[in-house]
């Protein structure tokens, strides 16, 4: 049953695949804005999958994110996100990241429960 409080954490090691200069968001080899997001997404989608309809994902729809502060490759991060309001199909979800000196990102994201077949339709 989807809650208030569901939560789950993703990790990910900082390597040059996913730094600023490898995606494209930035000149130096430090952990990308695009990957902190991509985690918290992550993070967010897991925190809820086991709670679905058969049938059933959810899709990011909105994300507010600050990014506080650089990880150098070789870095383990951890995103977590936490379920803070459920209403109908709309999931909002508080975010942060870590490393292992600390807060390197925080925000909100939202995202909506989707029929996989219905939603999948809506391409072409």
């Amino acid at each position: 049953m989807l809650k208030e409080g569901l939560s789950y954490t993703s990790k990910v090691k900082v390597s040059l695949e996913n730094c600023a200069s490898a995606v494209g968001s930035g000149g130096l080899d430090v952990f990308a804005t695009p990957s902190m997001v991509a985690l918290m997404e992550n993070a967010a989608m897991n925190a809820v999958a086991p709670y679905l309809p058969e049938g059933s994902t959810t899709v990011g729809s909105e994300i507010s994110t600050t990014h506080i502060k650089p990880s150098a490759p070789g870095s383990e991060i951890s995103a977590t996100a936490t379920l803070i309001a459920v209403e109908g199909r709309k999931l909002q979800f508080n975010v942060e990241a870590f490393d292992a000196a600390g807060i390197i990102g925080k925000g909100t994201h939202v995202r909506f429960i989707v029929d996989i077949e219905r939603f999948m339709a809506k391409l072409g």
